[in-house]
């Protein structure tokens, strides 16, 4: 069953590394509560208490938006094959953009993307386990090219430009700070 540790151990980092789909929860005081599926190869574990993920051009930005009120984040990986498996990242995060000395620091653990758009910094304080007996066993075939495709049709200057349409305003209204 469920236990909570403080931090991620050997067998839980190799089970991180075998995912093909993550999911990341974030709120403000008020309004919506986010969660965003993601892939793509865009997670990587630092250290114990330490990781970070890609965040690639979409047609929202509220994870972005609510770490600037709220930096909680929580990142949850399901097993849809093997042994059944929750696990739950739960910590504070920060956000780097490619305006940032950051970004130059951390861009080259990822494989390169087209509309990539932050890059996550989450310092995990609680993982959590969870029995995962009722998530159903599903079989991955390839990741989807679509967005892919799509960001790199559009080139760096039509993704500036999508993002001043689509991406300087949250849901709810609060700016992303996506240029500033």
């Amino acid at each position: 069953m469920g236990k909570k540790i403080k931090q991620i151990q050997p067998e839980i980092q190799h089970f991180i590394e075998k995912q093909k789909i993550f999911f990341v929860g974030t709120a403000m005081s008020m309004g919506i509560v986010n969660v965003s599926p993601k892939g793509m190869d865009s997670f990587r574990v630092l250290g114990p208490n330490r990781v970070m993920w890609l965040n690639v051009t979409g047609s929202g930005n509220e994870t972005a938006t609510h770490i600037l009120e709220n930096n909680r984040m929580t990142i949850m990986f399901c097993a849809f094959e093997g042994k059944p498996l929750i696990l739950r990242l739960y910590g504070t995060a920060k956000a780097y953009h490619p305006r940032d000395s950051e970004w130059t620091e951390y861009i080259d653990l990822f494989p390169k993307m087209a509309g990539a758009r932050q890059i996550f910094d989450v310092n995990v304080e609680v993982v959590q386990t969870s029995c995962g007996m009722a998530v159903p066993f599903m079989d991955y075939r390839h990741e989807r090219e679509e967005l892919s495709n799509w960001a790199e049709k559009q080139g760096e200057d039509g993704i500036h430009d999508y993002w001043e349409k689509k991406n300087t305003i949250s849901f709810d209204g609060h700016p992303t700070r996506i240029f500033e």
